[in-house]
């Protein structure tokens, strides 16, 4: 039997710290919302929910990137794969920034912004599955869970960094020239990011795992079937894990700034920087939860995390809607800003460890994609959804404790695999 090679610490530090670019990308979007709203769909009441739901579609196209390259990554090597993902990220960065808006070409921009994002989707669909695949392949087993949690860390780094940008254009500028050309900068900066990662990446090591296939020659020529045929109970396992992680992150974070804004009425500079401030609290929580996860394990720690996601939603979003005192507000962001960062930072090995090497990132595809498609991107635009048609200001809250209940039994009965060897084969 084979000794698992490690990556080089070079490597590494590349996979973990690349994703900082990708959820910058794809959560800029987001923290644009309200901006974009006006940009493309007009200064009218639905614009916001326009704008959400045009993110709601566009992660319906995350699961077919993610099997489309997840196929390239089981089949050809988990470096090619994040090669060909950070090149296509690039190129939708900069085709966003170069937008004309509807004062400019009309109705039809808002059609350009949604092909765009149906792309941008699909290639952050092969992003982060594939970088957790090669930073659970390529660390050492009792140190799996710190390693991995890093990709969750640094992409909340690039949340922070979307956050940041974000706030800065609305801050800086007076509100008729973020709507003019402002909105763009964020979006130039990040097409300018991918490229640098793109470069790095280009001198990254192979996965140890997908090498040791190439040398036993069990590289599956159908990875989809693999998956399906062998390690269902896994996507199952797997989906149920990334429903809590995608609720928690999304709902519970990134959608904050938008419902701050058309639920307290703080303004967009305010929630913004509220969520600057999670942001840093979710990187300073994911290294601790996924080193925790290393000792104590990952089922106890989720399965505490889901228990908390029952009932916590509803009582911030409570606090958040009838607070006065902006303090409190705070608060009530910060500890969903904890539970997401933790459900994140152990989700990140806990799904990989699910799957052999064989066809491990096609199953993430499968799991976690599918998982964040329903309960990331259309959670999102349901929470705004059922929270303007009833004026209940817990709907996201309840959505987000409905999702903990069902998850729950799941997590409760996976098999525990924190520091075990990772399976070569099935059965």
């Amino acid at each position: 039997m084979d000794t698992p090679r490690q990556v080089s610490r070079a490597s590494l530090a590349i996979a973990a710290f690349s994703t900082i670019v990708e959820w910058y990308d794809f959560t800029l979007y987001l923290y644009l919302t309200t901006v974009l709203a006006r940009v493309f769909y007009g200064d009218y009441e639905g614009s916001v929910a326009m704008a959400l739901l045009v993110f709601a579609v566009g992660y319906l196209m995350r699961p077919v990137g993610a099997a489309c390259f997840g196929y390239v990554g089981d089949r050809f090597g988990r470096r090619r794969m994040m090669l060909w993902s950070m090149a296509l990220m690039t190129f939708t960065m900069l085709a966003t920034a170069l937008l004309p808006t509807s004062l400019q070409i009309g109705g039809a921009a808002a059609w350009w912004l949604l092909a765009l994002r149906l792309v941008m989707a699909f290639a952050v669909g092969g992003e982060y599955t594939g970088v957790v695949a090669y930073l659970t392949e390529g660390s050492a087993s009792e140190r799996r869970g710190l390693i991995a949690s890093l990709a969750a860390a640094s992409s909340e780094v690039g949340a922070l960094l979307a956050s940041a940008a974000a706030a800065l254009t609305v801050w800086l500028l007076p509100q008729a020239e973020v709507d003019a050309w402002g909105w763009r900068l964020p979006f130039v900066a990040g097409a300018l990011m991918a490229l640098v990662i793109w470069i790095a990446r280009s001198h990254m090591d192979e996965s140890p795992d997908f090498e040791r296939q190439q040398r036993e020659d069990t590289v599956p020529s159908a990875p989809a079937k693999h998956v399906l045929t062998k390690q269902f109970p896994a996507v199952l396992r797997t989906f149920a894990i990334s429903a809590l992680g995608s609720v928690t992150y999304y709902v519970g974070i990134t959608y904050v700034p938008s419902y701050l804004a058309t639920t307290t009425g703080l303004s967009e500079s305010d929630s913004l920087g509220i969520s600057t401030l999670a942001a840093i609290v979710v990187i300073a929580v994911t290294p601790l939860l996924g080193w925790a996860s290393d000792h104590l394990g990952r089922r106890p720690i989720l399965v505490a995390l889901a228990a908390i996601g029952v009932i916590l939603p509803i009582l911030a979003f409570w606090t958040m809607a009838s607070a006065e005192n902006g303090i409190i507000v705070i608060v009530g962001v910060m500890l969903l800003a904890v539970l997401g960062g933790g459900v994140s930072a152990v989700a990140a090995s806990a799904t990989a460890e699910q799957f052999t090497g064989e066809g491990r990132v096609t199953g993430l595809a499968f799991g976690v994609t599918a998982a964040t498609a329903v309960f990331g991107g259309l959670a999102l635009w349901l929470s705004e959804l059922w929270g303007a048609s009833t004026g209940n200001p817990l709907a996201p809250g309840m959505l987000m404790a409905i999702v903990a209940v069902v998850a729950a039994p799941i997590i409760a009965t996976m098999p525990e695999t924190a520091a075990r060897q990772l399976r070569k084969t099935e059965g």
